[in-house]
């Protein structure tokens, strides 16, 4: 089987790739403009293929589609801060490329199927007091609004059975390690480096703010179900959003603490008003359809800590 992940190089790729290449059945290409931390991979490897190289790049594109793909996890994003600067590029990027992409599989493949991270920022701010899979999505970020575009076109090549898509809307994942990522979410994983350092954490909304988070482990274990599933379990739409852990901040600030075994001292709360409000104000999250399709979140807020503690760079 051809598997192609596109954004491997990143947080949630890299931990994607470990998993894929432990299965000797498949063989893996990736795809990132930085892929340096795979060479010692591609020894004695004939599985293993390398593309480095931007999506926007027709050559780039063409050399990862290049033996034909059955699998395809597209990963690859301008993320949402540096999204909502540049415009110009995240159209580029999450829109243009990944749809140039998605038809060039369509004709590498036969009705491959294409794993899609959307994400949660589909679904705007405020959010009503309770989040179903009847919500609707109205973006308030650039980057949200082009994830929408594309879930909707993958449903559209979907019921063209061009190819065979399933689209999950991923919520924070946790703890991605502690560089410029352009993500405006940044702080729920911050905080996990500062006390594991022993470092004060200034957080950037109150300790009643709300969240809905994921651990690394979990997210890639929902994406390899995705690439498996029965695509008749899925809606019409071809999307889900993905089931998620949600509580306060001072709640996984605690469970942080006395996973590390740190003082609760070390945190003190600085607000902002804009960031708790897109960041901070989930309210409570239903996701039937994503739990009928096989989909589960990490069980409990300890559980979520432990396995992002154990994946810390």
């Amino acid at each position: 089987m051809n598997v192609v992940v596109t954004g491997a190089g990143g947080f949630v790729g890299r931990a994607l790739t470990q998993r894929l290449l432990a299965d000797e059945s498949l063989n893996v290409v990736l795809v990132d403009a930085q892929l340096s931390m795979f060479e010692a991979s591609l020894k004695g490897s004939d599985r293993l293929r390398l593309v480095q190289g931007q999506l926007q790049e027709p050559e780039v594109r063409q050399e990862a589609l290049r033996d034909g793909v059955d699998v395809l996890f597209h990963l690859a994003a301008l993320p949402g801060g540096a999204a909502e600067s540049n415009p110009a590029l995240s159209k580029q990027v999450n829109l243009d490329a990944t749809l140039a992409l998605f038809e060039e599989a369509a004709a590498a493949g036969s009705q491959p199927r294409v794993v899609f991270t959307s994400t949660i920022a589909v679904l705007g701010a405020p959010l009503p007091n309770v989040v179903t899979d009847d919500c609707r999505i109205q973006p308030a970020m650039i980057y949200g609004t082009h994830k929408a575009m594309v879930e909707l076109a993958l449903a559209d090549m979907s019921r063209r059975a061009v190819l065979d898509s399933v689209a999950v809307r991923l919520p924070g994942i946790v703890a991605r390690p502690l560089a410029p990522s352009g993500l405006k979410s940044a702080f729920m994983s911050n905080l996990f480096h500062s006390l594991r350092a022993g470092e004060a954490f200034v957080s950037p909304v109150s300790a009643q703010a709300t969240l809905w988070l994921m651990s690394v482990n979990q997210c890639v274990s929902n994406l390899i179900h995705a690439a498996q599933l029965d695509s008749t379990l899925m809606p019409a739409s071809r999307v889900v959003t993905l089931p998620a852990l949600r509580c306060t901040m001072g709640e996984l600030l605690q469970a942080v603490a006395a996973e590390l075994k740190v003082s609760l001292e070390l945190v003190s709360y600085n607000p902002d008003a804009d960031l708790e409000a897109h960041f901070g104000s989930h309210p409570p999250l239903q996701t039937p359809a994503a739990e009928r399709a096989g989909f589960a979140h990490d069980g409990s807020v300890q559980q979520l800590v432990r396995e992002a503690v154990a994946a810390l760079d």
